[in-house]
């Protein structure tokens, strides 16, 4: 693999001489992180990189790659996370020029017998190893880089014989089923069977990432004992370095009752079974936050897991011919479940290195890609832009990405631009659009949520940036979409990236398409009365499904504020599109960074505290840098101090105490005069304004009258929530008056439709359709009336069936009686039963064979008559956005009476009023009236044929995802 063009260099270097270039080059990396916003410490050779510096691990891997270029050689794979200081750094280099060149393994594509993916039936983690052990216990199923060069591999064989000798040892230490186990490792062989070791013991395992350098291994564990407290951890597995801290961790922990490696929990005995594990046991803790607060552990059970992995399987269509390739961590979700998990059920090689290695050199991850022939892939957003910028071109040659059919892109916002640009940039190594695959997540729905059914390319949405923020509408941008980013003559994509197009046109606002919910998972869009809201209309994110967690551990005040009666809350923004999610938000003030979630008020209240600080006027927020898509976290602090250089001091001290609070530094501090941080009336912080004036460069502005700024932030802060108000009572007026309106034709008409002759009773029914649609102002549109059958002429109607307003729909749209089919539960209801039967509808049974076949006969025979007979094939209602199976009566019908099937498509009827709510909304009503299709054919396929046919014309214009259960994606 050809990690770097750069080769060993074994002429003389005076250490004086590269100290001073050393220090330079780190002096001008610090400029440039700093964007000239601060001014810099002087820089030593002993300087911290971290604490004095601020240089977070992306940094650092950018002044490992500079320091490379500068001195001609390529440094260990371990630098990342050993240096601390400069000096550390230039000992890196002598230690590098002396060290002989490194003999590269055998790394190549891979090349397996065919396999079969577990089946259903199995129920949980253990069974699943257990099925893979009995059928190809041989086949490998992990290639882990030991390093940049040497990959070893684990067959299932291996890892159900070591992970049955961890867990003798867990047995043999008191560990009990139930009990949880902690597991703080690297990326390494020992991880898989520590893992899964637990399993077999039937305890539980709870990963927590490890420290980035060993010099920062107390204040690590330190911020970790939160977390071993709320899972009561009984033992944790972690690097011999971390052992001579037992005792302190204990104190903190005190559940804590062994703190061992690997090596020390594998005695010779032999496994003991201690019983099988059930579909709804938990099988890991994954932990949201342990940085401040009382950390949440998403439970997530063997049955979430599997479910979760076989739905993000179909979507994907993965096999065990495809090999995924992963840098992903493997104590958090997307590494743990999407990459090894999924990997494991579906019987699926994978590829996996240390996130150290892809950050000192991201061209690893796609060479890994190019040797092993990967085909699948997922990263966070800012790993695609380090590829993009970050790699130099000399370093690529001979790449192919031809062989990798999607790369999912998540766990962080995601950036438009990100993603068109590393498109653009690698096409010309066979990286096809359509393999970028922006998706939706998060751990209480175990990892996966919304997902792209079929590839294309991402789909970017462009608003009307005004609308949106006024009234959270998304309104369409057509005239301003931006065209394909066009690179300037003579510069190359990596270095001269495009303009975001947020820059480009300043009135549109791009909004990216994370996919419909996977199978058997539903999302919906709420108001903050919970009130289910129309597409394109922004609220809070719910969803459920069998993914769903059941809570958090041990904490049942938060699992409570996790449920929204059977829903349950994301705490993100977004809106619908065609079912598709569009992700707008964050309902809470969480701070994304370095993959963990960071909430403020901890890191305020010590930078409160520090000398020069206004207590009390500090604020922590989130800043999208929209050159590389990353989040940033920014301190505002008002201060008395004049001097630069007791400004300096204070930055300092700020970086300190954030090292120590969160142990990573933030990326920009910015300090401002007294009365710039504003405030509520009952003094809480506005991190929303603070970022607005950061964002907008106005916090150095010249500070106006106490009064005139009290005014302008009242106004500020009123503005969201008149808008919001304003919203709220348009809804509920038009639900009123739809109601109204409803409530004084219903009568009516119902009467005259019971007393008047049938054909007088359709055209009072028809009036009265037409006359609500007018009343309420509804847009609707009909197109293709004259696909309908000629009056007097037999014909079958079918219908996507998405609302209770649907037949009235079908009514206001065609000039024609109708012989609707109807299911016998109405019956039961009076006034339905009178209403329905006087215009000829016919009612079927749904549960009792005998009876539905003797109603199929029925119909057959009233399927001749001159009225079309209206049918909704999908059989039921269902609120979440998306077309049903078939059922078949209806084109068996049309076969065996040689009828025409007229597919009929309703759009904006489920928006309007969706099943399971009573609050009706606004919404454009479209309905498209197909060509008639007919029956070639009298046998059963000519029956699929007829129903397949009909439905992909009714799939087509219906703008909604395909849930059909037999469909193969």
């Amino acid at each position: 693999m050809p990690d770097s063009h750069i080769p060993h260099s074994t002429a003389e270097l005076d250490p004086k001489q590269a100290a001073q270039q050393l220090l330079a080059l780190i002096e001008q990396l610090a400029s440039e992180a700093n964007q000239g916003t601060s001014a810099l410490p002087e820089i030593q050779l002993d300087s911290q990189l971290d604490s004095d510096l601020g240089f977070d691990s992306l940094i650092r891997a950018e002044l490992i790659q500079r320091t490379e270029v500068c001195f001609a050689v390529p440094l260990s794979d371990q630098a990342l996370a050993t240096i601390e200081t400069p000096r550390d750094l230039l000992n890196e280099v002598f230690s590098a020029l002396q060290a002989p060149s490194a003999v590269k393994a055998n790394i190549g594509e891979i090349h397996l017998e065919k396999a079969e993916k577990a089946p259903e039936q199995v129920e949980t983690l253990q069974e699943l190893l257990d099925w893979h052990v009995q059928h190809h216990p041989d086949r490998p199923h992990l290639y882990v880089y030991q390093n940049a060069d040497d990959v070893e591999i684990i067959s299932y064989q291996v890892l159900h014989e070591r992970a049955r000798k961890i867990a003798q040892g867990l047995l043999a230490a008191g560990i009990e089923p139930g009990h949880t186990v902690a597991i703080m490792l690297p990326t390494c062989n020992e991880y898989f069977f520590c893992f899964y070791g637990i399993l077999y013991a039937r305890a539980i395992p709870v990963p927590i990432y490890p420290p980035a350098r060993p010099s920062q291994l107390e204040d690590h564990l330190m911020r970790h004992a939160k977390i071993l407290q709320n899972a009561d951890a009984r033992m944790l597995i972690t690097v011999n370095e971390a052992k001579p801290l037992s005792q302190l961790l204990r104190m903190q922990a005190t559940s804590i009752e062994h703190i061992v490696t690997p090596d020390e929990i594998a005695p010779d005995q032999d496994y003991v079974h201690v019983g099988q594990a059930k579909a709804d046991d938990i099988a890991f803790l994954q932990y949201t936050s342990g940085s401040t607060g009382t950390p949440k552990g998403v439970t997530l059970t063997h049955r979430n897991l599997l479910t979760n992995v076989r739905a993000m399987g179909k979507a994907v269509g993965a096999t065990p011919d495809d090999v995924f390739i992963s840098w992903l961590p493997v104590y958090h979700d997307m590494g743990l479940i999407g990459a090894w998990f999924g990997s494991l059920y579906h019987a699926i090689p994978l590829v996996i290195m240390s996130p150290l290695l892809f950050l000192a050199k991201p061209q690893r991850w796609l060479w890994a890609i190019h040797h092993h022939k990967g085909t699948l892939s997922a990263a966070p957003n800012f790993a695609y832009e380090l590829c993009v910028n970050k790699i130099d071109e000399r370093d690529l040659q001979g790449l192919d990405l031809s062989s990798l059919r999607r790369a999912w892109n998540g766990a962080e916002p995601i950036s438009a631009d990100t993603m068109a640009r590393f498109t653009e940039r690698f096409a010309r190594y066979g990286f096809r659009p359509e393999a970028m695959a922006p998706v939706y997540g998060l751990a209480e729905s175990t990892v996966g949520l919304t997902f792209p059914m079929q590839p294309r390319a991402p789909r970017v949405e462009y608003i009307d940036r005004d609308t949106f923020f006024r009234s959270g509408q998304a309104i369409a941008v057509t005239s301003n979409k931006p065209e394909k980013p066009q690179h300037q003559p003579g510069s190359t994509p990596h270095t001269s990236p495009t303009p975001h197009p947020d820059h480009t046109f300043a009135d549109s606002l791009p909004l990216i398409g994370l996919g419909h919910p996977l199978p058997g998972h539903q999302i919906r869009i709420v108001d903050s009365q919970g009130r289910e809201l129309p597409e394109r209309q922004e609220g809070e994110l719910e969803f459920k499904g069998l993914s769903s967690t059941q809570g958090y551990y041990r904490s049942p005040e938060k699992t409570q504020e996790l449920y929204h009666q059977d829903w349950l809350r994301t705490g993100d923004r977004g809106l619908t599109i065609d079912g598709e999610l569009f992700l707008t938000g964050r309902c809470k003030d969480i701070i994304i960074k370095a993959g963990r979630n960071i909430y403020p008020h901890e890191l305020e209240a010590a930078v409160s505290q520090l000398p020069g600080v206004r207590k009390g006027c500090v604020a922590a927020f989130a800043h999208t840098n929209t050159r590389n898509g990353t989040e940033q976290l920014i301190v505002l602090a008002e201060t008395n101090l004049r001097t630069e250089e007791d400004k300096t001091a204070l930055r300092n001290r700020i970086q300190a105490a954030a090292q120590e609070v969160l142990g990573i530094p933030v990326d920009d501090i910015a300090l401002c005069p007294p009365h710039t941080v504003p405030k509520t009336s009952s003094g809480k912080i506005r991190r929303s304004s603070c970022r607005h004036l950061y964002d907008t460069g106005t916090l150095n502005a010249p500070q106006r009258a106490v009064w005139w700024q009290t005014l302008r932030v009242a106004v500020a802060g009123m503005q969201p929530t008149l808008n919001q108000f304003v919203r709220q009572a348009k809804s509920y007026l038009f639900a009123g008056y739809m109601w109204l309106i409803l409530g004084l034709l219903a009568p009516p008409v119902w009467l005259l439709v019971a007393l008047l002759p049938s054909h007088l009773a359709w055209r009072v029914t028809r009036w009265g359709a037409r006359t609500l649609l007018w009343l309420t102002a509804t847009p609707f549109t009909v197109q293709g009336k004259s696909h309908l059958p000629p009056k007097g002429t037999p014909g079958i109607l079918v219908v996507n069936h998405a609302s209770y307003l649907d037949g009235i729909m079908v009514i206001a749209a065609t000039d024609r009686e109708l012989q609707f089919v109807a299911k016998s539960e109405l019956l039961g209801n009076t006034f339905a039963r009178i209403f329905l039967e006087k215009l000829g509808t016919h009612f079927v049974e749904r549960f009792d064979t005998e009876k539905s076949l003797s109603d199929s006969q029925k119909l057959a025979e009233a399927s001749m008559r001159p009225s079309p007979l209206t049918i909704f094939p999908e059989g039921t209602l269902y609120r979440m956005a998306g077309l049903h199976d078939f059922h078949l009566g209806a084109f068996q019908i049309a076969v065996d009476k040689q009828l025409p099937v007229i597919p009929v498509t309703l759009r904006g009827t489920r928006s309007m009023l969706r099943d399971q709510s009573l609050f009706p909304r606004r919404s454009a009503i479209d309905v498209i009236i197909g060509q008639p299709i007919y029956p070639n054919g009298e046998d059963w396929h000519a029956v699929l044929t007829l129903r397949n046919r009909a439905r992909a014309e009714i799939l087509a214009q219906c703008g909604e995802p395909d849930l059909a259960h037999e469909t193969t994606r």
